[in-house]
């Protein structure tokens, strides 16, 4: 752990990170508390039948990304009077590595719901073969520079696999050796202007890159989704901006999601920046309008819309 203060490390295990090896986390989602405890699953379950209870939500660059975005969750450097350098990683540890941590680390959350009398004992039993590896957790993962191997590495294990990139590295994406399951590219402005005010970038060109990375999309075989972290008052205009960047890029889904007001984003912004669900809606109803896109799901709790041209979303069993 020689890359980042220590300090900074202390700070994300009491944020219940499950550091793995340099510069790898696995945190528990809330919604494998919920599914466990309460039957109540994520949207990515309702939505593409991805099991909430058998998905690892981990990261192999947690430390490190390209952007600072005001409604993220994570820890940013500045944030606890900490600093480190962001946008590089120093060295990598393997594919292998980061894949065994990580389904350690899983076994390691899961172990506290043994004694809790409410907790599903089948779903308990299912939940210690995890199945999915939602890559999604901080940072950007584009900086990890053998992401197509990590990702090998959980398929050859029976794990499907999520993809979330903000879309600044657009090389990375162009020479992955293995496609995820699903490619999610953040999409969280309709414009340079309103992109370097919410989405922060710390590299040269981020805006000029996204985009390039919206030209690539098309060429990739697996699902593709847009998803919009949706800010009040911040970046829910210019519907028509938004609408030219999805049709350049022909993605398979288009996610408006209502930004959560948690983690260290609550240090940059309050609890009014929270869109409601009927807010969502009406704009994935005005995103729909411009684009042809359809709603064809929606979920409450997480205030998130799926438009797609398809009538029903891919599902995937990763059971």
């Amino acid at each position: 752990m020689s890359f980042v203060p220590t300090s900074l490390i202390e700070a994300l295990k009491k944020h219940r990170y499950h550091i793995v090896g340099e510069h790898s986390a696995v945190k528990r989602c809330r919604w494998l508390y919920e599914t466990l405890v309460h039957d109540r699953p994520c949207y990515k379950q309702k939505f593409y039948g991805i099991k909430t209870h058998q998905c690892i939500q981990m990261t192999p660059s947690l430390f490190y990304c390209t952007q600072q975005c005001l409604f993220c969750w994570r820890v940013q450097s500045g944030d606890l009077q900490v600093s480190w350098e962001e946008t590089k990683l120093p060295k990598w540890d393997s594919p292998e590595k980061i894949v065994e941590g990580s389904i350690k680390a899983q076994l390691d959350i899961l172990s506290g719901y043994k004694g809790n009398p409410k907790t599903n004992s089948q779903k308990f039993r299912e939940a210690l073969r995890p199945k999915h590896a939602a890559i999604s957790l901080t940072g950007e993962p584009t900086l990890y520079e053998p992401l197509g191997e990590l990702i090998q590495a959980f398929h050859k294990r029976g794990f499907t696999t999520f993809l979330v990139s903000n879309g600044t590295v657009p090389s990375a994406l162009a020479r992955l050796s293995k496609e995820p399951t699903q490619l999610y590219i953040s999409v969280c402005a309709s414009n340079k202007e309103t992109y370097k005010k919410v989405c922060r970038p710390l590299i040269q060109n981020a805006w000029e890159k996204l985009n390039e990375t919206l030209e690539l999309l098309p060429s990739f075989r697996c699902p593709t989704v847009i998803r919009i972290t949706a800010v009040r008052g911040l970046n829910m205009g210019d519907v028509e901006g938004y609408a030219k960047l999805i049709e350049k890029a022909n993605p398979t889904y288009v996610e408006p999601k209502a930004y959560m007001y948690v983690g260290f984003s609550r240090l940059r912004l309050g609890y009014e920046s929270m869109p409601s669900h009927r807010e969502i809606c009406d704009f994935a109803l005005q995103l729909a309008r411009e684009t042809g896109y359809n709603i064809v799901d929606e979920s409450e709790e997480s205030r998130v819309v799926l438009l797609s041209r398809l009538e029903k979303p891919i599902k995937f069993s990763n059971s």
